[in-house]
């Protein structure tokens, strides 16, 4: 499906709005966005504007099944995936938040994290991430401290603005949250975690696998 595609009007309008968490208990990965662009706060949808390359990017890494929409939160959600902001403040740019709205999207993110209990955080944001918890020298790639319990990943903004990482590099680097050494750690489709039953949760990939062959 396609997103309808907001008026200038209705994109200036967005400006300072929230739009909902995609998120719930257990989830295998939950992918975390700077803040909601004009685009997004407009349509209440993440990573919403046409240039953005979030969702062709977990599709290329393997974690859905197919290329998904904004608008098929519903779907992602059953893949295990789940999407939140460090800010829940529509802005123009990135560029418009403070040190301290950063910190308290920290708090905040925190916050999210423990009722959700994602297997695996990832912070789509690199200079929000080393603003907003204090790591000024942060690399991208898996951190060595988690987050509430999770394990914490920062990756690069798939914005259409973000001309260092093309899409082939953002789905190689986004496919690493699928093989990891973290103790929940599922192997891969089929296979079974370290330690755990057949019942326990899937990743991404399998669960992908598994809404692909129900859907088709």
């Amino acid at each position: 499906m396609s997103v309808p595609r907001p008026s200038p009007a209705e994109l200036r309008a967005a400006a300072g709005r929230s739009i909902p968490d995609l998120v719930r208990p257990g989830l295998d990965i939950l992918f975390v966005g700077i803040n909601p662009g004009l685009y997004s706060g407009a349509t209440g949808l993440h990573f919403a504007r046409p240039g953005n390359r979030f969702w062709p990017a977990i599709h290329a890494a393997g974690l859905t099944p197919r290329l998904l929409s904004p608008d098929e939160g519903d779907v992602l959600l059953d893949l295990g995936i789940g999407i939140t902001n460090l800010v829940n403040r529509t802005t123009a740019t990135a560029a418009e938040l403070d040190d301290a709205e950063l910190r308290a999207g920290a708090d905040r993110l925190g916050e999210t994290v423990r009722r959700a209990t994602p297997r695996v955080v990832a912070i789509l944001a690199v200079d929000g991430y080393r603003r907003g918890f204090g790591r000024p020298k942060a690399a991208i790639g898996r951190q060595p401290e988690p987050l509430a319990g999770a394990e914490l990943w920062v990756l690069p903004n798939p914005s259409g603005l973000n001309a260092s990482y093309q899409l082939p590099a953002l789905a190689r680097l986004y496919a690493e949250l699928r093989v990891t050494d973290a103790p929940r750690t599922v192997a891969g489709p089929g296979r079974r975690a370290r330690g755990e039953g057949s019942g326990q949760a899937e990743t991404g990939a399998a669960s992908a696998a598994r809404v692909s062959s129900r859907r088709s």
